[in-house]
């Protein structure tokens, strides 16, 4: 079971996202939905170093 649905909820959407963008252009979402994953993953792995070091202290000359 992937996310909690069986096989035939996955060919029941599969089917659905057929029949919406067609056949031609499934190669097309196949590979825009793989960037996207492909950058969410990066975008999340670069945030996560940055919560470890401790935030600067504030320039008071700023406020003047």
């Amino acid at each position: 079971m992937v996310f909690g649905m069986g096989p035939m909820e996955l060919a029941v959407i599969l089917l659905v996202v057929l029949v919406i963008f067609g056949p031609k252009n499934l190669p097309k979402l196949g590979s825009a939905l793989g960037k996207t994953v492909k950058n969410v993953r990066e975008g999340m792995g670069e945030g996560s170093g940055d919560s470890e070091s401790e935030p600067e202290p504030a320039d008071d000359s700023v406020r003047q």
